[in-house]
């Protein structure tokens, strides 16, 4: 039973509270999830901006999505170590639950598309520039997402533990789904 659980088990690979802030300042891309009218999920990339430990994207104000989360303020964003700036530095992913705040006005828009564009064209200030020209039209708004729960997997603390290198502080507990939910699949299918 125990190689079940060496790969069934992965709640314990949490990230860090400072791990989710490199990944979300390091990382190029999200993809924004929300349900739509008739109750689909529905998820689009998107590059983002993080900051003050909130999500902040933009889009078009017509755009289906503005009008769902308008409806239902309710979204999740996730982030994979892929999309890293700096590769090989973290491993994983992170998804924020979280609500959506829709911003049009002028002080939101003089900070964010800025910092967009410079993290959307590193090193290079003329990308940037013209970028944030094409950011600034009448129908975009920003979009500040605030976390209520992550859910995170350190894949190199899961490799660790493979290796038997893992040392046992950076282990997490196992969390509802791992303690209570597995040991009740496992009976459910006459595996315990």
């Amino acid at each position: 039973m125990a190689g079940i659980e060496n790969h069934e088990i992965v709640s314990i690979y949490p990230y860090t509270d400072e791990q989710i802030d490199q990944l979300m300042t390091d990382a190029g891309e999200c993809v924004l999830m929300w349900a739509t009218q008739d109750s689909w999920p529905v998820g689009v990339y998107h590059s983002f901006v993080w900051r003050d430990g909130r999500i902040w994207i933009t889009f078009a104000a017509h755009r289906h999505r503005t009008a769902a989360m308008r409806r239902n303020p309710k979204v999740s964003v996730a982030v994979s170590a892929v999309s890293c700036r700096t590769p090989g530095v973290m491993r994983g992913s992170a998804t924020a639950k979280g609500r959506a705040v829709i911003h049009e006005d002028v002080a939101t828009k003089a900070w964010f598309y800025p910092a967009l564009a410079a993290k959307s064209n590193p090193g290079n200030p003329a990308g940037a520039a013209l970028f944030e020209t094409r950011l600034d039209s009448p129908l975009r708004v920003v979009l500040e997402v605030v976390p209520e729960k992550w859910i995170t997997f350190d894949s190199m603390k899961s490799g660790m533990d493979v290796a038997g290198t893992l040392p046992e502080e950076l282990r997490g507990k196992r969390l509802e789904s791992d303690a209570v939910r597995y040991e009740r699949e496992l009976a459910r299918r006459g595996l315990k």
